[in-house]
């Protein structure tokens, strides 16, 4: 494997855990709030904190590198990137957060946390099947362990199950999130704090006019300053994070690494609520650290063939970026340009990345 691979391989696998780590730590504070606020306002509100607080680093960084050579610069959103992005935006910050509260509301909240394992299933199933990124056994093992932890963890104090239609509603939403990641693999190439700012933006408002609609009051402003920050956090920050591994690693994987969310928040959960683990807990750890282990110990290497490619993202001049440049550029990586990828053919340890997404 090319020295220069190593890098790119082991920084996606960085962000998509710090992307869980991040969301799953956003959960207790966020229980903090469920029952002092209107459910779809609170979703709009945590979205809204999420876009605006990103918009504010968009505008620091640009003014920090106000006269840089574009070079330098993230690549931006281009039109063909627009439907992707606006079919991301209406399927997971728009559709799933509105089919959850559905959910919510037809059953219990425990059946429903169960159901919300799905996401990654479908996720995956998705990535491998309808946008063809390869797997093997390895893999999906890994995952299976994954979303059982997952799952077991949902599972302490099941009630009786919920109505059907909720649990179609939950499943829905999972649906929509997992298109959402699919779509926003399309575009990660792209600047991923810009992405993640419109997507926070766009489903805050929409989903804080349905809640205004629907009757709901605005909370104090302490609990909106609280969801702001959490949904900054633990939405915002995450997804930038999250945009990151889908560059590296592909959607299913970086999916994978994101369902330990669940073991993070639950663990967060324990000193800060006060709550006692029980036998469930200590399985699940177990069963995460196996489907983790598997995924970070995965292998993938064989000869493929590189066809002719023409996008823009940051670089270095890896065994991948051989292009000459014009004038004027002043030698400095990692750099951002439109560039063209002759056909190539070689062999190496890879993932489903943005220059590797060939058939198997």
């Amino acid at each position: 494997m090319p020295a220069a691979d190593a890098p790119a391989l082991h920084k996606g696998v960085l962000y998509a855990l710090l992307a869980a780590a991040l969301f799953g730590a956003s959960t207790p504070f966020a229980k903090t709030l469920v029952g002092q606020v209107e459910p779809v306002m609170l979703a709009g509100l945590l979205y809204l904190g999420s876009g605006v607080g990103l918009l504010a680093c968009f505008i620091v960084r640009a003014v920090v590198q106000r006269g840089r050579p574009d070079q330098h610069l993230p690549v931006a959103l281009s039109a063909p990137d627009l439907p992707w992005l606006g079919g991301a935006i209406v399927a997971g910050g728009i559709a799933g957060p509105v089919l959850l509260m559905l959910g919510l509301r037809l059953m219990p909240a425990s059946s429903a946390s169960l159901l919300l394992n799905m996401e990654g299933v479908l996720t995956a199933l998705l990535a491998w099947f309808v946008f063809k990124e390869n797997f093997d056994r390895r893999i999906l093992l890994g995952m299976l362990l994954i979303v059982a932890a997952g799952a077991l963890l949902s599972w302490q104090q099941m009630p009786v199950a919920g109505a059907p239609w909720g649990a179609f509603a939950i499943v829905g939403a999972c649906l929509c999130w997992a298109i959402d990641n699919n779509l926003t693999r399309k575009v990660s190439a792209s600047d991923p704090l810009q992405i993640a700012a419109i997507k926070g933006l766009a489903a805050g408002a929409v989903n804080l006019v349905i809640a205004l609609a629907l009757g709901a009051a605005l909370p104090a402003a302490a609990r909106i300053g609280l969801a702001a920050a959490v949904g900054f956090c633990g939405y915002g920050l995450s997804l930038v994070m999250f945009v990151l591994a889908l560059r590296h690693l592909g959607t299913a994987r970086t999916g994978a690494y994101f369902s330990a969310a669940p073991f993070v928040g639950a663990a967060l959960a324990l000193p800060m609520l006060g709550e006692v683990p029980g036998a469930g807990f200590w399985i699940a750890a177990a069963l995460m650290g196996a489907g983790l282990a598997l995924h970070l110990t995965e292998s993938h290497a064989h000869e493929h063939q590189h066809t002719a490619l023409a996008h823009a993202h940051q670089h270095t001049h890896d065994a991948h970026h051989q292009h000459a440049h014009d004038a004027g550029w002043d030698g400095s990586e990692p750099h951002a340009h439109d560039h063209v990828h002759a056909p190539q053919r070689h062999a190496h340890q890879h993932y489903p990345d943005i220059h590797h997404r060939h058939e198997h």
